[in-house]
């Protein structure tokens, strides 16, 4: 699964996204937190926060998009900062839709650190194209 996000989503194999399991009901993937993820206290940037959580959820959206559709495509995010993740430690983000219909979907994305703690909680909003 990583090798189809390097191949669809160039960005997600840029950043180091490692897709651990994928399918309709949940998405899990993990992102060690290097150097050049993180922000000036040496903590993962909010930016790469986001777009684990925007990957993992337009991977959802895309495994489940009705007949004829041509794609998805991220229609709003919403994002709570609740803890840190150190440099060197490895992010596990887990997500699941909270809605699936025919115009839109709704994902929810929980990233948390290596000790369980909370990172960050994403909520998005997919447009079937």
């Amino acid at each position: 699964m990583s090798e189809h996000i390097r191949k669809h989503i160039p960005f997600a194999g840029l950043i180091g996204i490692e897709v651990v399991s994928a399918t309709k009901e949940r998405i899990e993937a993990r992102l060690l937190v290097r150097p050049d993820l993180c922000n000036p206290v040496k903590g993962l940037h909010g930016g790469a926060a986001m777009s684990l959580a925007d990957t993992l959820g337009d991977m959802g959206a895309s495994m489940n998009l009705p007949e004829g559709a041509g794609g998805t495509t991220t229609l709003e995010s919403k994002t709570n900062f609740m803890g840190v993740a150190r440099e060197w430690e490895t992010v596990l983000a887990v997500c699941a839709p909270l809605h699936i219909g025919r115009r839109t979907s709704i994902w929810q994305t929980k990233i948390t650190s290596e000790t369980g703690k909370t990172v960050a909680l994403v909520t998005q909003t997919q447009m079937v194209l």
